[in-house]
């Protein structure tokens, strides 16, 4: 298999439109397979309102479009705070491109792009599994809790020292 050429572009407000059904994509995936749901996501990930929630009111929210050969194919959203213990918000691919490499070379986009970091965190639900795995490969490991990542339910809390 031929290796996906990827590149990051910072997520405008003109690019939800495109990102919202990539984004739907990949959260109804992970509901199949892991739920044995038709649907299943964040509140407003099918409706572009998570990225009007969670990335265009913050300061501190960046996003970026994931690029292969100019298709759209994932988005990012990182929480960089003047402290460095920064937040992973999401990471999503569309199911077509998973599997490829894809989310590995994200996170390393992501570390070169901050290098100042002393920590990233983040929370996944607890049923999502391929999720805890890909963390893990990336370094991240289980934590009790995190005092900017609200518990809930259904959700794991993962850290990364650096």
């Amino acid at each position: 298999m031929e290796r996906l050429q990827l590149s990051f572009l910072l997520i405008e407000e003109s690019d939800i439109l495109s990102l919202t059904p990539v984004m739907t994509r990949a959260f109804d995936d992970d509901a199949q397979k892991h739920l044995g749901k038709r649907k299943g996501g964040p509140p407003g990930y099918d409706n572009g309102d998570f990225f009007r929630q969670w990335l265009l009111p913050y300061q501190e929210s960046v996003g970026y479009k994931i690029l292969s050969d100019d298709v759209l194919i994932g988005g990012i959203i990182v929480w960089i705070l003047p402290d460095g213990h920064n937040i992973l918000g999401t990471i999503f691919v569309d199911p077509e491109y998973q599997d490829q490499g894809v989310g590995r070379r994200t996170w390393q986009f992501i570390e070169r792009t901050y290098p100042d970091a002393i920590s990233w965190r983040l929370g996944t639900p607890a049923w999502a599994t391929k999720n805890h795995y890909f963390y893990e490969k990336c370094g991240f490991l289980l934590v009790d809790s995190d005092p900017l990542i609200p518990p809930d339910d259904d959700s794991l809390i993962y850290r990364k020292h650096l």
